[in-house]
């Protein structure tokens, strides 16, 4: 008898500033972020090779948008897969920030 596919789950580890895809509690990838008043600042995402290929970032990313929808804050994407993937959904645009030299500097500052 196979296994049924596992269905990835996704969490906000506030701790560690980001959200975490897990498969059969596995962690298999993360975008990190950093907070900035009313701004989620993503600036880093990344699955493990061993799970790429899956969609995972895609998912990955639109739940912690939908997350950050739902806090009430707004999404600034300084890393270029979250850029790329509000280019194709658009039902983020009310909530997203451009990216300023401002914030560039701000986080640079913030991540050390």
């Amino acid at each position: 008898m196979t296994q049924p596919p596992a269905v990835p789950a996704v969490e906000r580890n506030d701790a560690k500033h980001r959200y975490e895809i897990l498969v059969d509690g596995e962690r298999a990838g993360l975008t990190a972020y950093r907070d900035r008043g009313e701004q989620r600042v993503f600036f880093h995402t990344e699955i493990d090779e061993a799970f790429a290929g899956q969609g995972l970032a895609s998912r990955l990313v639109e739940e912690a948008l939908t997350d950050v929808r739902a806090s009430g804050k707004r999404i600034v994407p300084v890393c270029p897969y979250v850029a790329q993937f509000l280019k194709k959904h658009e039902e983020f645009a009310d909530i997203t920030d451009e990216v300023t030299p401002d914030v560039l500097q701000w986080l640079e500052t913030e991540l050390g």
